[in-house]
């Protein structure tokens, strides 16, 4: 079966990714406050990063560009603050409990980023099927 729209497996790839980040990054605020992981250590917050995805099909032994996917998810390193709070069942004998390293306003931008990134994905996925029930129509 010949492919119409290559964008539309272009566009898959990229939808994949990015529902990927938005799970991440909803996973990062949720855990904005768990002090003690399965590790008894802060959640530390995940970061999603994305590679190209190559077709080694191209003409001449090139690589040619299909898409992108998920390069990796790694845990931010990067330690929480310290918060004032004696009463906390995680604070340590000053009173004070290490917090998870997730900041809010940088996750909401994430969130937003990834979100907005989907919905032109979308649009790019109707316009190409638009196009191909145009092109279909030419021929009849």
């Amino acid at each position: 079966m010949m492919n119409l729209i290559p964008a539309i497996d272009v566009t898959a790839s990229a939808l994949t990714a990015e529902k990927v980040k938005l799970d991440v990054v909803s996973q990062n605020i949720a855990n904005a406050h768990t002090t003690r992981g399965p590790d008894g250590m802060p959640y530390a917050r995940k970061i999603v990063s994305f590679e190209a995805e190559l077709n080694r099909a191209g003409g001449l032994g090139g690589a040619t560009g299909q898409g992108v996917r998920v390069g990796q998810i790694t845990e931010d390193k990067s330690l929480g603050p310290l918060v004032y709070n004696p009463s906390h069942p995680d604070a340590d004998a000053g009173g004070m409990v290490r917090m998870p390293n997730v900041n809010l306003a940088m996750e909401m931008v994430d969130l937003m980023t990834a979100s907005r990134s989907y919905e032109a994905n979308l649009s790019v996925v109707r316009t190409a099927r638009q196009m191909a029930q145009k092109a279909l129509r030419i021929g009849s």
